[in-house]
């Protein structure tokens, strides 16, 4: 029997505990999947014998009445994920050829719970970047394509660009993605799928390729929230080896979707309306607000008045982090190392090892951060947005202590650009388009993406909903409310 594609999680678990196809089946369906999607350039290693050893172990549980929600599901891996014995590069050159003799605890989690792992997915290199166009492997293809310009290749977003590829392109049933400043949200809004950034600690950081410590967050890419909801309660929960870890129960999410929100709260933060705002994301965020209200939640005006210094906080605090979690990828000890020259030592070995090892987004962050760390332009520029963080975050608490349960805003400011369309124009320009999501990750919230309609030119638009801290059992249900009332049954037709 073939099993067939285009399932949810909750179908394939539901299909698999009836005995309708086997986990083996499933997984040889989307070995398939994920090797005819080369085009999309979404898996960038597969890993087809561990997958298929894994769904026999999953046939196994199965079979003995021993199968968690995640038994026997084919999921894609962001790079970013340590994964014992597989290629873990991060999409950059400075890691060639490194095999971790370890796992992450988030995807030790998703094995346990008996997962199947396909394969490795593409990704901005370090997380670095919103379109998947600084990879070592090349940029990640976005499944969908505009009306009037149906041969231009658009990103699927960064820096998760991969596992939204993979996941809006069926070549996997879900995928793990990180979230830094809006690396699973954006490109969950540019695909049409749903992408949650948990609160942070909710899922341990340990085995994950760092970016900016204080702002990573692993989370799950699927295409829809109920997915959402069974694969974080797999993701999640404590982790000694993980300081920042929560030593809080994890909640049953999926039991939390009920879809009623009667009397809940939802803010809408006036200072969201930027500048140069499409009308059709205003439109969609007037069309977001209309149907939670309709769903019986009351509509607030609120503000969030540091919001306009989030971004230059954000692209202080996270550069500077990251200077330092990237100064250990020196040559010496794994990954990629400059030939030694006659007469050279191992200061210009380093030196030449980095600048060839690195590419140029991440060496422009390193430089960024190491000069706002530097004596004299310390207390100037991290010690200061530090401080807008403190305020940022007090907004979000404030708000939330007036009573609002959750916040709508607009996930992106566009849909969908193409490769290539931004690369050349001033960096500032691709920052922008984590405008509605680093005050997220800099007040440590949990957020959800939800995909709610399409642009002028039938691409993906998302809305943003954010949540009080720990009640990602609450936000979801907001969004599962948000997503019946939208009915987004949109897909990418298949080109590659």
């Amino acid at each position: 029997m073939t099993a067939p594609r285009g399932l949810t999680i909750a179908q394939a678990r539901d299909a698999l505990r009836k005995g309708a196809f086997t986990a083996r089946e499933l997984a040889e369906t989307y070995v398939a999947a994920a090797e005819e999607g080369a085009r999309l350039n979404a898996f960038i290693a597969h890993t087809s014998e561990q997958a298929l050893k894994q769904a026999d172990a999953a046939d196994a549980r199965l079979k003995a009445g021993d199968a968690p929600a995640m038994c026997g599901i084919p999921l894609g891996i962001k790079d970013l994920f340590a994964t014992e014995g597989v290629q873990t590069q991060a999409a950059s050159n400075i890691l060639a050829g490194f095999r971790p003799p370890y796992e992450s605890t988030v995807t030790r989690k998703l094995w346990d719970a008996g997962a199947v792992m396909l394969g490795k997915l593409n990704m901005d290199e370090f997380a670095m970047g919103s379109s998947n166009e600084t990879s070592a492997y090349g940029p990640a293809i976005n499944p969908w394509r505009r009306k009037d310009a149906p041969d231009t290749n658009l990103t699927p977003g960064g820096s998760s660009g991969g596992s939204a590829a993979a996941v809006a392109g069926d070549l996997c049933l879900a995928a793990t993605g990180t979230d830094t400043g809006g690396s699973i949200r954006q490109p969950a809004a540019f695909t049409g799928i749903t992408g949650v950034k948990p609160t942070y600690g909710r899922c341990s950081r340990w085995g994950i390729v760092a970016f900016a410590s204080s702002l990573d967050q692993a989370g799950p890419m699927t295409r829809d929230v109920r997915d959402a909801a069974i694969m974080l309660g797999a993701m999640a929960g404590h982790d000694p080896m993980d300081s920042t870890s929560a030593d809080l129960a994890v909640p049953d999410f999926e039991a939390a979707l009920t879809g009623d929100i009667r009397g809940r709260k939802i803010g809408i933060p006036r200072e969201y309306r930027v500048e140069g705002m499409p009308a059709e994301i205003e439109t969609l965020w007037a069309e977001g607000r209309a149907m939670l209200a309709d769903a019986g939640a009351e509509i607030v005006d609120i503000s969030l008045p540091h919001t306009r210094y989030a971004l230059p906080a954000y692209y202080v605090i996270a550069p500077a982090e990251a200077s330092s979690n990237l100064a250990r990828y020196d040559g010496v000890r794994y990954g990629h190392r400059a030939k030694i020259r006659q007469g050279e030592g191992i200061t210009e070995m380093y030196e030449r090892t980095r600048a060839e090892g690195f590419g140029d987004e991440v060496k422009r962050r390193i430089m960024i951060g190491a000069y706002v760390l530097s004596a004299g332009y310390y207390d100037a520029y991290y010690k200061k947005a530090q401080k807008v963080r403190t305020l940022i975050k007090r907004d979000f608490e404030q708000v939330y202590a007036d009573g609002v349960d959750a916040i709508l805003t607009p996930a992106t400011p566009s849909a969908a650009f193409g490769i290539g369309e931004m690369a050349d124009a001033d960096p500032i320009r691709m920052y922008l388009n984590d405008v509605f999501t680093v005050t997220v990750n800099l007040s440590g919230l949990p957020g959800i993406a939800v995909p709610t309609g399409l642009s002028s030119q039938g691409l993906p638009l998302g809305l943003q909903l954010i949540g009080r801290p720990w009640e990602e059992a609450d936000l979801l249900n907001t969004a599962y409310a948000l997503e019946k009332r939208a009915d987004f049954a949109h897909h990418a037709e298949k080109w590659w």
